[in-house]
């Protein structure tokens, strides 16, 4: 199965408000530890290990490009 970058929600809002209001109260570290256990729960959900290979690959790339625009715009 190979990794969908596309919305897969029918109304991909409900599914970003979702996760932000998932972490309202919570201080930093309950945060990053919340972030933490929704990632492996939902990598043991897809199961299998290519495709959350692709993902973590992914997502270092958009994080590095990420922060390569920051120190462009500074």
């Amino acid at each position: 199965m190979p990794l969908s970058t596309t919305s897969n929600f029918l109304r991909p809002d409900d599914a970003f408000r979702a996760v932000v209001e998932a972490h309202r109260d919570l201080t930093e570290e309950q945060s990053a530890d919340f972030d933490a256990a929704l990632v492996l729960i939902l990598a043991n959900h897809i199961g299998d290990i290519d495709v959350l290979r692709e993902a973590i690959a992914l997502a270092k790339r958009r994080m590095i490009d990420g922060q390569q625009q920051q120190q462009q715009q500074q």
